[in-house]
């Protein structure tokens, strides 16, 4: 009778152990239009610098702006955006309908080969505005901005 009692504590503690952590697992998921919200403030925000960025070099140059600009969007390009695009964010809104193209979710390969261009070029141009050359910073924000656009085109949709 002791050996029953025993086994069926011990069935019933490791069912609700698993129970318990399957429930934390499932708090510790980000609903899907959370993933979409922050993917989208994450891309405004790189936009915003973006638009600093070129501002001063077409402008009046300013190297602590840029340098500020360049090393937000390289620690956001860096900080793991691809996993805001997980499965369950096709489709759906953050703070708008996602403007992601289907075959983003179906083309992980080509999707991480872009992002981890995105990260390498943002990294380079933090590098670079560190010595403000304004013709050096000019060609390698090109080359950023090429890859912002290769991501785009593939997998964005037309506003």
């Amino acid at each position: 009778m002791k050996q029953t009692l025993k086994k069926a504590l011990i069935s019933t503690l490791a069912i609700a152990l698993l129970a318990g952590s399957a429930s934390v697992l499932a708090q510790q998921a980000p609903k899907p239009e959370n993933l979409i919200k922050w993917r989208q403030s994450a891309f405004q925000v790189v936009a915003w610098n973006t638009g600093r960025i070129k501002a001063s070099v077409e402008g009046q140059y300013n190297k602590d702006e840029v340098q500020r600009a360049a090393n937000t969007i390289a620690a956001i390009a860096n900080s793991g955006l691809g996993g805001l695009f997980a499965a369950g964010t096709e489709q759906g809104k953050g703070w708008h309908d996602t403007s992601a193209k289907p075959e983003l979710f179906k083309d992980g390969k080509h999707f991480a080969e872009l992002g981890a261009n995105f990260g390498k070029e943002a990294t380079e141009l933090a590098t670079v505005a560190g010595g403000g050359d304004v013709a050096a910073i000019k060609a390698q924000f090109g080359k950023l901005q090429r890859t912002c656009k290769s991501c785009h085109d593939d997998f964005k949709s037309k506003d």
